[in-house]
């Protein structure tokens, strides 16, 4: 039987990042949290943390603080059951989750915002490139994530949701400049930037490869993490990029003055719903609502 004032001590201490930030939240001495993380890890005879500058969860670790946060989750559905009626402050519940900048940016918040609201739920989002949402599952720190993973991970669930289909964009002038005697010129392309989200972002490099054949290819770059400032570059002509298609209608406020560099030519990314296995009631209501609103506004797989 796992201890749970020793697995509290252990969560905490990685969630604070330091042994005397964990006691003074646990209002326990020091040695007291010390002793309590040592006596858990003497009691399953393996390392939980990697003690350095900077602390973080073993392997082990990581699984016990999933478990720990799974079971927290479920307490909070019983403690909310149980004071349902008595307090109006008491039963709200913060699911955290890690999801991509452009789900974020369109269709995820509308979806699940009901659900919110009737069932007094709280998020707390981390943000991050679909093909790395996944670490912050792994790690324990969100319930669930969406994410290009198809894979599930050991204790998890993934469920498809469909595909997120993106354009290659630019401003008129921009494509203009790339074609030579009224032909798309890649040379032309490559000369000029790029605007990218991240160093996470592999959407151009994905299309250059899927369509031109073309690895690592080398291109002039503009880093723009904001997905505002983001779209907001290409529409000035800083440089070409890549949108979802669910963004570029002609209605958006800045990409409806651009135009698609090729039309015929997209990148389809695959989107996953990778959640829990045991999940608490407010989570799977949460993956119920992630599901229906995203076969609403992605394309379906084939």
């Amino acid at each position: 039987m796992l201890d749970a004032r020793q697995l509290e001590a252990l969560a905490t201490v990685v969630e604070q990042g330091s042994f005397v930030a964990a006691a003074l939240r646990l209002n326990l001495t020091l040695a007291a949290v010390s002793l309590r993380v040592k006596a858990l890890e003497e009691s399953l005879g393996q390392r939980l943390l990697v003690r350095g500058k900077t602390i973080r969860a073993t392997a082990a670790g990581q699984t016990l603080l999933t478990h720990v946060r799974q079971v927290q989750s479920m307490e909070q559905d019983v403690l909310r059951d149980l004071q349902r009626g008595t307090t109006e402050n008491d039963n709200w519940q913060t699911l955290p989750v890690a999801i991509n900048a452009d789900s974020m940016a369109s269709w995820f918040l509308p979806g699940v915002a009901p659900l919110l609201a009737k069932h007094r739920l709280l998020l707390d989002i981390t943000i991050d490139d679909q093909d790395h949402t996944h670490d912050a599952l792994k790690s324990g720190d969100v319930l669930g994530c969406i994410t290009t993973l198809a894979q599930a991970m050991r204790g998890c669930v993934a469920e498809p949701l469909g595909v997120m289909r993106y354009r290659c964009v630019a401003t008129p002038s921009l494509r203009e400049a790339m074609l030579v005697e009224g032909h798309m010129s890649i040379h032309r392309l490559l000369s000029m930037p790029a605007v990218i989200f991240n160093r996470k972002d592999g959407l151009q490099d994905a299309f250059l490869v899927e369509h031109f054949g073309l690895k690592q290819a080398s291109y002039p770059r503009h880093f723009v993490p904001s997905v505002d400032g983001f779209e907001m570059a290409i529409a000035l002509g800083l440089g070409w990029g890549m949108v979802p298609e669910l963004h570029f209608t002609p209605t958006h406020p800045v990409l409806n003055t651009l135009v698609d560099v090729l039309p015929d030519k997209a990148v389809d990314v695959v989107l996953y719903w990778q959640h829990w296995a045991r999940e608490s009631l407010s989570a799977q209501r949460l993956t119920a609502a992630v599901k229906a609103t995203a076969s609403v506004h992605l394309r379906p797989l084939i």
